[in-house]
Parts: C-alpha cells; structure tokens; sequence
C-alpha cells in the first residue's frame, strides 16, 4: 500500500520458529503475529476514516465507528430509525471514503427480486442472453426500508448478504469486494410492511440508530442549509482494495480461549433466558468474534478485551434475539435483556 495505508492494512508479519535442524519454519510454529507499531497505523487511518465520514455525519462518532468496524468486519449493517436522520448521508459517506461505487434501492412492495439482482435479456445481435447486472453490484448498498418489500424479494438478498454472489438462470455472478449492504427500517410507520425473517435478521452483523443530532450539532447544520449533498465533496481516504487488507489484518487479532468461552457462554445463556424464544445463533457467535478483533484493532490493540465484547453486545445481539410472546406483552424490552446477560456471564480477568 502507498504511504496514506496503514502497515496493519498489510498482511501481518510470519514470526516463525525454524526448525532446529532445517532452519525452516515448521508447520505447527508457523504463526501470524501482529505488533504494535501495526496496531497503531491501523487505528491511524480507521480514525480518519470516521473523520472523513463525520463531514458529512456530525457528531455520530459511535455509530460511524460501527458502520466501518461492520465494512472491515466483511458485515452488513441494520439501521433502525426514524426518517431524516442522515442514514443515506452515512452510506454514500461511506462508500466515497473508500473510493467506491454506491446504489440506493427503494424497496416498495411492487418491487421485484430481479429488479435488485439483474436479469438475462436476450441480445438479438448476439442471438444469446446477456445477464445486465442489478444496483446490488456496488460496493455500499443502501437497501431503504427494507421491510416494505415482500418476502419474496427480500430473500433475494439472502444469497448474496451471504456469500457475495447471486445466483440468475443458474449462472453465479460475483459482486466483488468490498461489499456491504445498509439496510433501513422505519420503526413509526408498520403499516404496509413485512417483518424481517430471523433468517435475514442473522445476516445483518450489527444493528445500530443513528438518532437525532444535538442541538449544538443541528444548529451548525441548519446554518449549513444550503448544503443538501454534504456526502458529495467526501474526497476518498483508502483506495476499496486496501479494504480488504485491513480485513485481512483485523483476523489476525489475537483472542484469548477466555474471551472466546466469554461468548459462547453469553450465547449459551441467551438461548436458555426465560424471557428468550431464539437466542445467539452459531453464526452470530462468530459475527461477535470478527466484530471484536476489529474494533479492537481500531482501537490500537492486537488483542480482544472483555470490555470490547461488552461494548458491542447491543448492536451484536440487538437484532438477533427474540422475546417469547409473553414478554412482549408483558413490555420486556430486548435492551434489558442483553444488559441481563452481560451482568450474568463472569467477565475473565484481563491477562497481559
């Protein structure tokens, strides 16, 4: 990478033992270790990344930290929210921060699956079908209220949330990389809508709110009101292909088999939670993980700290466990119990 990329973004250096006789590395030794200095310059760009953002997101630093841990992470992220918030400002942000392309779908419940995929059309010149691709080929997806759409043409996201790929008249078509769908929900208007399948919801790595600007914040944008594309002059920070390699750099964290039980045993618990109808899947197990390593990277540490796992429960478990029908009724809300859960698990001991 050039001098503006961060040396975390590079694969991480290979520490290896050599064997005492060849010299060489052998295979069990063979381990991928991450320094410091590495730390550093990764937390070095991903801050002026979120900098870079912030012009035209104010003062969201938290939620803007999240949509970028969600990018390195190789997540999608839900933003549940009211209208006007700057969730489009936030996703054609992101997208020209990192040099790459963005779409926007409005999802209606006219809309149809290959209106977001693509479809073949047959070209009379060539006497054969030519597969014209969808707005889901683009690196930042903006899928606005998702939840408007039928379930059929939701499902059409399955696929490609999933693996990066879609799948018409059975030929696979990479959207390529970076890739990374921000879906939104409105959570006032219900009327006309289709809930979320648990399945789809397991795809999303986080969920987050945006949430209204404070007065101070709002003040300097209402004088800046002359301004209605403030994502337009976000010049881009890293090309989209150094993506990648920060991902590459951010699974090289080291995690402690403590903070890994750590986990397991919050899932374990949310599935046996009185209050719980479908608690953490195995699959939000490892979105946990991959979440964690990255935001502590950002944070500067090769390692994951109980601490960052507390931090991130809510918008890692806020979508992905379900309250019985009791518990509803009985006006339990999904915030309390993650907070149950977090205070129920023993947190292990830092070890440096």
């Amino acid at each position: 990478m050039g001098d503006t990329t961060p040396a975390a973004g590079r694969p991480a250096r290979d520490r290896s033992i050599p064997h005492r006789h060849t010299g060489r590395p052998t295979q069990e030794a063979r381990v991928m270790t991450l320094t410091d200095h590495d730390a550093a310059r990764f937390a070095g760009t991903f801050d002026r990344m979120v900098a870079n953002i912030e012009k035209a997101v104010l003062g969201k630093t938290h939620v803007t930290r999240l949509a970028l841990t969600c990018l390195v992470a190789g997540g999608h992220l839900l933003v549940e929210d009211n209208p006007g918030t700057g969730k489009t400002q936030l996703a054609k942000a992101l997208a020209n921060t990192i040099e790459g392309t963005h779409s926007r779908i409005q999802f209606t419940p006219d809309l149809l699956p290959t209106d977001i995929t693509g479809v073949s059309v047959y070209d009379q010149a060539t006497q054969r079908f030519v597969f014209r691709p969808g707005p889901i080929f683009a690196a930042i997806v903006l899928a606005d209220e998702i939840n408007r759409a039928s379930p059929k043409t939701q499902s059409a996201l399955l696929e490609v949330m999933e693996e990066g790929r879609v799948t018409v008249d059975g030929q696979p078509h990479s959207v390529g990389s970076p890739f990374m769908v921000i879906a939104t929900q409105n959570p006032i208007e219900q009327a006309g809508t289709y809930r979320l399948p648990e399945a789809q919801l397991d795809r999303f790595l986080m969920k987050t709110a945006l949430g209204y600007p404070d007065h101070d914040t709002t003040v300097e944008l209402l004088a800046d009101a002359e301004n209605r594309n403030r994502s337009g002059s976000i010049e881009a920070v890293v090309r989209a292909e150094e993506v990648g390699e920060m991902s590459a750099c951010a699974g090289q964290v080291h995690v402690d088999p403590a903070i890994l039980g750590f986990i397991a045993s919050i899932a374990e618990e949310s599935r046996r939670h009185s209050h719980v109808a479908l608690g953490l899947s195995v699959r939000g197990g490892l979105a946990f993980v991959r979440c964690a390593k990255t935001w502590a990277l950002s944070q500067g540490r090769t390692y994951v700290t109980p601490d960052d796992v507390k931090g991130l429960a809510h918008a890692v478990l806020g979508h992905r466990i379900l309250l019985g029908d009791e518990a509803q009724f009985s006006g339990v809300r999904v915030g309390d119990v993650i907070d149950e859960l977090i205070d129920s698990v023993p947190a292990p001991a830092y070890r440096f």
